[in-house]
C-alpha cells in the first residue's frame, strides 16, 4: 500500500472542501481499501465519511425511497420501509456479498466505485433514480460511463439516491460463487417512467436492455420474452462465461425478475 494522508471530516460541507483529483473518499472501504493494499489504487489523500452522520438514513415520501450514501447495505435489508415502498430493493441488499460486506459496505460507495457486476447500478438504472450529490442531481441513465466510469467529476461527493416507488420491481442475479457478484444480473420494474431492465456483470458496465424492455412493455409477463435473443457482440468474455452464454443469461435472469415482479 502506498503512503497517504487521513481526513475525517463531521459534515457534507468540510467533506466537500477535501474533493480533489488527488483525494479518494472512503465509504465502505470494500473495493478501496482491498485495491490500494494491492498497489491497483492509490491516493494523496483518503477522506473517511463515515464520521458524516448526515449522510446515513433512509426517508419515504411523495419522491420516492431516498438513501444517504453512506447507509450500508445491511441497512436497506433491514428497512421495514424498503420493504414496504420497493421489496425488490430490499431484497437486492440482502444478497450483496456476505454479511461482511453487507455491514460496511455502503449504497454511495458501490455506485461512485461502479464495479461492472455490482447489485446497486442495475437497481439504479431499472428504477430510474435520481443520484443527487454535493453540485446537482444526476440522471440514472446518464451516469454509467464505462469500466469504473461515472458521471461524477473530480472531487464530487454522492449525497443521497432517489429512488421512485414501482408498481413492480425484482432483482435476481447469477451470482459467481467465489466473489458473490452478480456473473449477470437483472432487475426489471414497471413504474412510474415505464418498463426499465437494468443489467449488471454482463457488459463493462451496468447498462439498460431496450429489447428486454420493449417485450415486456407489451406484456408484463414471463411470456413475452419467449424466444427473445440478445446480441452478444458487446458482452464481457472471460473464464466465468463466455459472451453467448451471458447474453443467453439476461433473458434468463429477466424472466426470473419477472416472475418474481409479478407474484409479489
Amino acid at each position: 500500500m502506498y503512503a497517504f494522508d487521513y481526513q475525517r471530516p463531521q459534515s457534507v460541507a468540510d467533506a466537500a472542501k477535501l474533493g480533489s483529483s488527488d483525494n479518494r473518499y472512503l465509504a465502505g472501504g470494500q473495493s478501496l481499501i482491498q485495491s490500494m493494499r494491492l498497489r491497483l489504487a492509490s491516493a494523496e489523500q483518503l477522506v473517511d465519511l463515515g464520521g458524516i452522520k448526515e449522510l446515513r438514513g433512509i426517508t419515504v415520501d411523495g419522491n420516492g425511497v431516498t438513501i444517504g450514501a453512506m447507509t450500508t447495505h445491511a441497512a436497506v435489508a433491514g428497512s421495514a420501509e424498503v420493504k414496504k415502498a420497493i421489496p425488490g430493493l430490499a431484497e437486492l441488499a440482502a444478497h450483496i456479498g456476505d454479511p461482511m460486506v453487507r455491514s460496511m459496505g455502503t449504497i454511495g460507495g458501490s455506485i461512485a466505485n461502479s464495479d461492472p457486476a455490482a447489485c446497486y447500478p442495475a437497481a439504479v438504472l431499472a428504477l430510474g433514480a435520481t443520484i443527487r450529490t454535493t453540485r446537482r442531481t444526476i440522471a440514472a441513465d446518464d451516469y454509467f460511463k464505462g469500466l469504473f466510469e461515472t458521471a461524477l467529476d473530480d472531487g464530487e461527493l454522492i449525497t443521497a439516491v432517489t429512488f421512485p416507488v414501482p408498481k413492480q420491481a425484482a432483482y435476481v442475479k447469477y451470482r459467481q460463487p467465489a466473489s458473490r457478484f452478480a456473473l449477470v444480473g437483472v432487475m426489471v420494474a414497471n413504474g412510474p417512467q415505464g418498463v426499465r431492465c437494468g443489467v449488471t456483470g454482463a457488459k463493462t458496465h451496468a447498462y439498460r436492455c431496450t429489447e428486454v424492455e420493449q417485450a415486456l412493455t407489451k406484456s408484463f409477463t414471463v411470456g413475452a420474452l419467449d424466444g427473445l435473443e440478445l446480441d452478444a457482440a458487446e458482452m464481457n468474455d472471460d473464464l466465468h462465461g463466455s459472451p453467448r452464454y451471458r447474453a443467453a443469461m439476461v433473458v434468463v435472469m429477466a424472466r426470473r425478475a419477472v416472475e418474481a415482479a409479478t407474484r409479489s
